[in-house]
């Protein structure tokens, strides 16, 4: 009996599990590969499954997930049973760690399953996650481990994104955009990702070289805001790689430039442009001031209560730990879609993240510990999210130390040299 040919969906889908497991995890013959899934995109974690192991992996482990059952946990489970991690979870977490696996997540969570949760539960998970898994995250952190994030079409993100299309029709639209935002599309989407990497190359050295103090923000919204730099930051973008010289790309996709800011170096007001999506929750219309590096105060005409959660997660999760470039007429901006996934909304906006800041934007910062980062100006904390402030007229001006103003973006894009 001969086979039936392939769908395009399927041939897609070959095609990103390939890029997914040999781009963006650089699995190597012989690793580990630690994989997250929801188990509404059960059938896909198969197929990266199938294809890291035709890749030569050692092993893969897959965990599963459940945004229904999650959210029962939440309604139903008291404070303290968030304040701690299973032991069996944390061991998982760092012995994968340990053996040097590489950590994949793939994402297509409904942008607002877990509205009205306490969002002092959500803190809660968060801080015995990073307590408990110390290991795993210091090996992510400090670039010791390959992790990727990567999206899968969900009945129930579909929905959202598209509300007026009926589910099948919804969801088949979003996996054609997710594999657009990929560069699916293109006959080789590994080579098609190494020439975006290599892309990258000329903008974050041109702005290596500036040295820039600070950057300073303003749109008509409101955003008015200076961000200083520490002396030693560095720029990145287009992919990473660990201390051993593993390339990988942690998100796909991705359309931006970043570094780390000086966490005690931020003053002034900023305003969002998109929605941002933080743990099921939907938090729109915002604004937050900073002083001496610290939100001291912030509003939000929807989620002003999750909101408050991030910023007070712990010590240090009111100060900034990233701020990124991305031109508003980025590919996925020009798509017209709004995502509600931050993986993908960051890239069609210049963001900042409240949080933990990047080691590897700082020379010889992954030889450094975690308290010789803080006093560099790196900014620690249990918890790292993106939220965007791209507009069509953004304007952002490097200042260096001697005063030199040099414009970097007009009208939401680069300027000069960086264009």
């Amino acid at each position: 009996m001969t086979a039936s040919p392939a769908t395009a969906l399927e041939v897609n889908l070959e095609k990103y599990a390939r890029l997914i497991v040999e781009a963006g995890c650089n699995l190597q013959p012989g690793q580990e590969l630690f994989l997250t899934s929801s188990v509404d995109t059960a059938a896909f974690a198969r197929l990266i499954t199938r294809t890291a192991y035709e890749r030569g992996a050692k092993h893969v482990t897959v965990r599963y997930t459940d945004e229904q059952i999650s959210r029962m946990h939440y309604d139903n489970c008291a404070l303290e049973v968030f304040e701690t991690m299973p032991e069996w979870a944390a061991l998982l977490n760092n012995s994968m760690a340990r053996e040097g696996a590489a950590v994949l997540s793939i994402i297509s969570e409904d942008p607002e399953v877990m509205t009205g949760i306490d969002p002092a539960k959500a803190v809660a998970n968060a801080r015995a996650a990073h307590a408990a898994c110390k290991e795993f995250y210091d090996a992510l952190d400090f670039g010791r481990t390959v992790w990727c994030i990567a999206g899968a079409a969900s009945p129930a993100w579909a929905r959202k994104v598209f509300p007026d299309m009926p589910e099948a029709e919804a969801v088949e639209k979003l996996w054609d955009a997710i594999f657009t935002t990929a560069r699916v599309h293109e006959n080789d989407p590994i080579a098609a990702w190494e020439a975006h990497r290599a892309s990258f190359a000329a903008r974050t050295r041109l702005l290596n070289e500036q040295r820039f103090d600070a950057l300073r923000y303003r749109t008509a919204r409101g955003t008015d805001f200076t961000v200083g730099l520490p002396e030693k930051h560095l720029w990145n973008g287009g992919g990473d790689t660990t201390t051993s010289g593993t390339q990988f790309f942690p998100n796909i996709p991705t359309e931006e430039v970043f570094t780390t800011p000086h966490r005690l170096r931020a003053e002034g007001t900023v305003v969002s442009a998109l929605p941002l999506i933080h743990n099921g929750t939907l938090i729109d219309r915002f604004s937050i001031t900073f002083e001496n590096g610290k939100a001291v105060s912030f509003e939000a005409e929807e989620g002003y209560d999750t909101l408050k959660s991030i910023i007070e997660t712990d010590e240090n999760s009111c100060r900034l730990g990233e701020v990124a470039l991305v031109p508003f007429d980025s590919p996925i901006r020009n798509s017209g879609i709004l995502f509600y996934n931050t993986l993908y909304d960051e890239n069609a906006s210049c963001h900042l993240a409240l949080g933990q800041g990047f080691p590897d934007c700082y020379e010889g910062g992954t030889d450094k510990d975690a308290d010789e980062l803080l006093q560099a100006g790196v900014n620690k904390s249990a918890t790292h999210v993106d939220f965007m402030i791209g507009t069509d007229d953004l304007s952002i001006e490097g200042i260096k130390n001697d005063g030199t103003i040099v414009p970097v973006f007009e009208n939401g894009t680069w300027t000069g040299i960086f264009a």
